[in-house]
């Protein structure tokens, strides 16, 4: 919604509040309104919500393409024929760089949906996250694919 609608709604609004819609009244309602949306122009801006529509689709695109990718990687683990030498299960402590709640459930929801990972724990000053790999190369590879891939999305996401 463009701000001079938003304030036209808003000096509707006013007058209903208060029962009189009056041309005074709904020129105060209007004026109040006004103030309303200068004071609050870059929360309401669509270039925000744009931005922020953008990057909540590239994490969704990112996810689809890692769960497509790491199902098939499993699948590969499953169906070898020596399946104890494939598999290198592995506990690593994954530094966070996101704090909110909301960020690190998301991250921590990403990686446990995604085959092949399991979020398993969160530290008690939520600064690492614990993460199971079914296939584990190096703790720095890993630690590297997370923060490159959906720990840059999250904070994304949320900045």
């Amino acid at each position: 919604m463009n701000p001079a609608m938003t304030v036209v709604v808003l000096a509707l609004v006013w007058a209903a509040i208060t029962g009189t819609f009056s041309g005074l009244n709904l020129l105060l309602g209007g004026a109040i309104g006004s103030v309303a949306v200068l004071l609050l122009r870059n929360s309401l801006g669509p270039a925000r919500r744009f931005r922020q529509l953008r990057n909540a689709a590239s994490l969704a695109v990112l996810f689809l393409y890692e769960l497509g990718a790491s199902a098939v990687r499993v699948a590969i683990v499953v169906l070898t024929p020596d399946m104890k030498a494939a598999i290198k299960p592995a506990i690593i402590a994954f530094p966070l760089s996101v704090k909110s709640d909301a960020e690190i459930t998301l991250l921590a929801n990403l990686i446990t949906l995604t085959p092949g990972t399991l979020s398993v724990d969160v530290s008690e000053d939520r600064s690492l996250l614990y993460v199971h790999a079914l296939n584990f190369g190096t703790r720095e590879a890993l630690i590297a694919d997370i923060a490159g891939g959906f720990e840059a999305k999250v904070r994304e996401v949320y900045s």
